[in-house]
Parts: structure tokens; C-alpha cells; sequence
């Protein structure tokens, strides 16, 4: 008779009790029973979708994980301070006078000297274009070279070698030329920032002097004439102040923002003043010139600077540098890297995202290369093919 109480019934597997049973049996069927009784109850198509699954998510990853981190930017960090923006005026036809009192400046009785410092690597024709734009105000032109790229890669002195395209700027000239340190697997900025170290030392063996107007922007943020001549010939400006440029890629037929301010204008100061490459001041002046990225003329020279500049990490795979695609993004307006913007808002990131529009306005670019469009005919809307040397 069975015991009163609570009674319990658990239906039970024969391969599972086998396994626990004492009954004799070998290893083999013991261990294939054991399996069976693991598996009991997976569902194959679990598996499958891992199997599967898996593989696909990391290839994501691997392909796509900057972008993604690109677009969750917001979240980790947040917009710098933003700028104190100073309205610009200009028309050729108004006195510097009324134009330095627009600002809430005097005008002086003389202009002061202007001093133009870049590092240089091979941008040659946008060189050429800047110096034309600011020769008729600028006192002393500053350039260094060096041998070596950010990314330690060997490099001809083109400067150096092409000295005679800048002739009309000889007289006025401090030339230096850094040997590279050729350190491998260092960090890019390293290197930068060991260069531009060397420029400062430039700047204080020209001719320099205390309150002279000293340019600080790379070669392919060119500041407008007018705009530095209205800084030389007024009184009461800013010590040191940042230039909103108007950021084209490619060519001035692909406008992405006016959003480029890391070019700034500096009375000099002996012993306090440092070439730099980065925010200085919260004071920014409106449409002051442009910069010119990845302006180049040659397919070559874009493949050169990709790998030679300090974000070359952004090269994640070897395809980036054919030629051909080299070719189609930049008649495209695409991105060299298929990188996001760099934008800190979801709505900046997603109001930018494809490729840059074109615009057919040649209206207020340097005079230099409408002087001579034929030359720079590839800078200009519409002429988006380069030449493959």
C-alpha cells in the first residue's frame, strides 16, 4: 500500500536514466548519452542562427565600427564652447576707415607688419595660390620642411626643389628645412607637433617683431587679402583672434560648412607667443578666407597625403588608396575614409550624411585663380577629373 502523503510524479528519459543508472556500460555510449541529454530540448535552429549570426555581426563590426562610433558621438562627448562670432565687413568700395569702425575699431596711421608661418609637405599649387592672395600685405613669409611626414615616411624636399615657382616671395623669404626622426609605430601628432616646435624656432630667427600681425594656419587655410589687411590697419583688435573659413574639399565646387577656425590671427608678443594649431581664443571672425582640403591635382597626391598625414588610422583597409576610387569619390563628393561627419548633434550628423552637394558659384574665391583659371582649371566647379600622375 502506498505511504500517505504527498506523492510526486516525474516522467522520466530512458537515455538520461541510462547515463545515471549503475548498469555496465562503456565509455563511447556513456558519453554519447550524456550529449543527447544535454541536447534534449535545444532547438537546432538556435544554433544555426548563431552559427551564422555571429560571423556576420563581427564582418559588421570590423567593416563598419567607426562609423558607429562616429554616429554615437553625442552621447560621449559634448560640443565644445562655442565661439564668440565677430560680424566681418567688407566692400571694396568702403574706406578702411569706415571698415575698422564698423568693428568698433580705430584705424591706425600705418599698417603693421604681417608675418605668414607654414609648415609645408606638397601642396604646391594651393602654396602658390595663397602667397599670390596675401603678398600685397604680408612683410616676411615663414616656411618649413622637413623630410619626413607625420606618419614617418620619407618625402623630397618639394619646396626646396620647386624654389623658383616662388620667386616673387624670395626677397621676403625665411626658409627652414627639419630632418625627419623616422621613429616607427610612434603616434602621428608626435611628429607634428616636433615640426611645428621647429616653426616657432623659424618665427624668432625672421624678422619678426613685437605687435607685428603673425598668421598661424596650414597651407590650405588661406585667409582672405582683404581680411588681413583689415587686421594690419586697425587699432584695438583682439590679441589673438580665430578666422571662420569657408571648408571646401577637393575643390571649391564641394562646400561642406563654414565650420573651419583653426587658423588664427596673433599680435606677436616676444617670449609669449607660440605657434600653434589649435583653439586659442573664443573670439572667431566671419568669412575670413578659405580652406582647401585634399585640394590636390593629382591622383597621386591624394593616395600620398592619406597615408602621410597624422589620421592615417583612418585608412582601415588597403582599397581606400586605388586610384580609380580615388577618382569616383572625388567627383562624387564623397568621403576619401566613408567616415561620418564629425558632428557633435544627431541632427548635424544626419543633415550630413551622403555626399557634398556641388555648388556652380566661382563668386568671391582668391583672385589668384580666376587670374589664371586655365592653370587651376581642376580647383574650379565642374572639373572634377584629375590627372593620374
Amino acid at each position: 500500500m502506498p505511504e500517505a502523503g504527498h506523492y510526486g510524479h516525474k516522467k522520466n528519459d530512458g537515455i538520461c536514466n541510462g547515463v545515471c543508472s549503475s548498469e555496465p556500460a562503456s565509455k563511447a555510449v556513456v558519453a554519447m548519452s550524456r550529449l543527447k541529454c544535454a541536447l534534449r530540448g535545444f532547438d537546432f535552429r538556435v544554433l544555426l542562427a548563431l552559427l551564422i549570426g555571429v560571423p556576420i555581426v563581427i564582418l559588421m563590426v570590423y567593416t563598419h565600427g567607426q562609423k558607429v562610433t562616429y554616429f554615437l558621438r553625442p552621447i560621449w562627448e559634448s560640443p565644445p564652447k562655442p565661439f564668440k562670432i565677430i560680424p566681418h565687413y567688407y566692400h571694396e568700395n568702403v574706406t578702411m576707415e569706415n571698415l575698422c569702425k564698423l568693428h568698433g575699431w580705430k584705424v591706425r596711421e600705418t599698417p603693421r607688419r604681417v608675418v605668414d608661418a607654414v609648415l609645408f609637405s606638397n601642396e604646391l599649387d594651393i602654396l602658390e595660390l595663397r602667397w599670390n592672395e596675401l603678398s600685397p600685405y604680408v612683410s616676411e613669409f615663414v616656411l618649413l620642411e622637413s623630410n619626413s611626414t607625420f606618419t614617418g615616411l620619407t618625402k623630397p624636399l618639394h619646396f626646396k626643389e620647386n624654389r623658383q615657382r616662388f620667386e616673387f616671395a624670395e626677397s621676403r623669404l625665411t626658409y627652414g628645412m627639419v630632418g625627419g626622426r623616422f621613429v616607427k609605430g610612434e603616434n602621428p601628432f608626435v611628429e607634428e607637433s616636433y615640426q611645428r616646435v621647429y616653426l616657432d624656432r623659424l618665427i624668432k630667427i625672421s624678422r619678426i617683431k613685437d605687435d607685428d600681425i603673425l598668421i598661424m594656419s596650414d597651407v590650405d587655410e588661406i585667409p582672405s587679402g582683404h581680411t588681413i589687411n583689415l587686421l594690419r590697419w586697425c587699432d584695438d583688435t583682439p590679441e589673438i583672434i580665430h578666422l571662420q573659413l569657408r571648408n571646401y574639399l577637393y575643390s571649391f565646387e564641394f562646400l561642406l560648412d563654414d565650420k573651419s577656425w583653426r587658423a588664427s590671427i596673433h599680435r606677436y608678443r616676444s617670449g609669449k607667443t607660440r605657434y600653434a594649431h589649435f583653439r586659442q581664443t573664443d573670439e572667431l571672425l566671419a568669412d575670413s578666407g578659405w580652406h582647401c582640403s585634399f585640394c590636390f591635382r593629382h591622383i597621386s597626391d591624394f593616395a600620398f597625403k592619406m597615408q602621410a598625414y597624422s589620421h592615417v588610422d583612418r585608412i582601415r583597409f588597403k582599397y581606400f588608396l586605388n586610384p580609380e576610387r580615388i577618382q569616383d569619390v572625388i567627383c562624387r563628393g564623397a568621403d576619401l575614409f566613408d567616415m561620418l561627419p564629425e558632428e557633435y548633434t544627431f541632427q548635424e550628423i544626419i543633415a550630413k550624411l551622403g555626399a557634398i552637394p556641388s555648388t556652380y558659384s566661382a563668386v568671391h574665391l582668391p583672385s589668384f585663380l580666376l587670374q589664371n583659371a586655365d592653370r587651376f582649371r581642376y580647383l574650379l566647379p565642374g572639373n572634377c577629373r584629375r590627372e593620374s600622375g
